[in-house]
């Protein structure tokens, strides 16, 4: 059976992940791969995240299953964390949060659970999006559509462009938005845009689903969901992934939540049994480790505050490295969307052949659409970074 199988080509960010690692080159320089990084150019693991670690070591004494929804301590902050603390969503019973295998599984789960309410689901997504999306809502069998979200010239949002696209989607279409410092372009909506598309979705009879995967790395954690929150005040049903992996730096753990709103607690229950059901037939039981930390960290004043400290310097370092490169490209051009944008991700606009150049002749490595990770520079590479675009330019 096996031998009628062809090989695929290797995902373009894994291959430049393994190309960078086999570059001898000492001061190459990673700005493709999307991962936080610190001054001295590592994935740091953060104070509390540690001490959590510390804690739960020491007092952990079992390995058992925690079931399909994970831990209810977990879920219950999350909800918290991504609504907030005073939500009547929460206190009238109308979400419910699973917990899943990193933002990937909350994605796919929330996927599969659609094809369950409408085997004909539509999913509307934005031009660009992360490139993992497409694999994952369509692999489980939702019809893609997208709509222009980046002007390619100014690298901004082109919101008349994605208000014209999304008034021909029909009643039950699903819009997937970017609940902040969007994956790959850095460009977000403001609030009065996200109160324009809210009352675009009211009027068509659409369902939201955010991907929330960077809370807190933006402009702060409550700054980050205020457009998420708005929206999910005035809807009857929302769906929305959530990921740990970047605001708790817990990549390999691979721990996210997805959060159901319902019109009613009623319905919320059936629906969260529903999902539950899909949940056992796929995964069975998410890992518990890394929401054990999220848990322990959210549940203790002195770890959060610990947490939201560190969270928020690499926001702010983020910000401070988003203007320097800006004004370090100044020369070649009009670089200031950088500054505008938020996030760890950013477009430089150049060319496939321009960012083979920066490769082959400077050792630094960025994704061939030119999607630049900002938080991969410091204030030591940055010159040396800015000074090799110039001059390609």
């Amino acid at each position: 059976m096996f031998e009628a199988l062809k090989p695929l080509p290797q995902d373009p960010i894994l291959q430049l992940m393994q190309t960078f690692r086999d570059d001898p080159r000492p001061d190459k320089v990673d700005l493709g791969i999307g991962v936080y990084k610190n001054d001295a150019g590592a994935t740091p693991i953060m104070a509390a995240v540690h001490e959590a670690e510390r804690r739960l070591l020491e007092g952990e004494t079992t390995k058992s299953y925690v079931g399909p929804a994970g831990s209810q301590g977990f879920n219950d902050a999350m909800a918290r964390l991504i609504l907030g603390n005073e939500s009547s969503l929460i206190r009238d019973g109308r979400t419910s949060v699973v917990q899943t295998p990193g933002g990937c599984g909350a994605l796919r789960m929330a996927a599969e659970f659609l094809r369950l309410c409408q085997p004909d689901t539509t999913v509307w997504v934005s031009t660009p999006t992360w490139a993992n999306h497409l694999p994952l809502l369509g692999g489980a069998g939702l019809t893609i559509r997208e709509y222009p979200y980046l002007n390619q010239n100014t690298l901004q949002v082109d919101f008349n462009a994605m208000l014209e696209a999304l008034e021909g989607a029909r009643a039950g279409d699903v819009v997937l938005l970017h609940g902040c410092c969007h994956n790959p372009s850095g460009a977000d909506l403001t609030l009065d845009q996200w109160q324009a598309v809210t009352t675009l979705i009211q009027r068509k009879g659409l369902l939201p689903f955010v991907d929330m995967a960077y809370q807190g790395l933006g402009d702060g954690l409550d700054q980050d969901a205020a457009g998420l929150r708005h929206l999910a005040s005035q809807v009857p049903e929302m769906l929305v992934a959530a990921s740990c992996s970047k605001n708790f730096g817990l990549y390999r753990e691979r721990t996210g939540a997805l959060m159901l709103i319902s019109a009613t607690a009623t319905i919320n229950a059936a629906a969260t049994s529903q999902l539950l059901s899909v949940i056992r037939s796929h995964y069975s039981m998410p890992p518990a480790h890394g929401a054990a930390i999220v848990e322990t960290i959210l549940g203790d004043e002195g770890l959060r505050k610990l947490w939201q400290d560190e969270l928020d310097g690499m926001c702010k370092r983020i910000l401070h490295l988003r203007h320097a490169f800006a004004d370090a490209l100044a020369p070649a051009g009009d670089f200031g969307f950088i500054a505008r944008q938020r996030g760890m991700f950013s477009f430089l606009g150049i060319t496939p052949e321009q960012v083979r150049r920066l490769r082959e002749e400077n050792g630094i490595y960025l994704l061939e659409s030119s999607r630049v990770n900002v938080a991969g520079l410091n204030d030591r590479v940055l010159p040396g970074v800015a000074k090799a675009i110039r001059n390609i330019l």
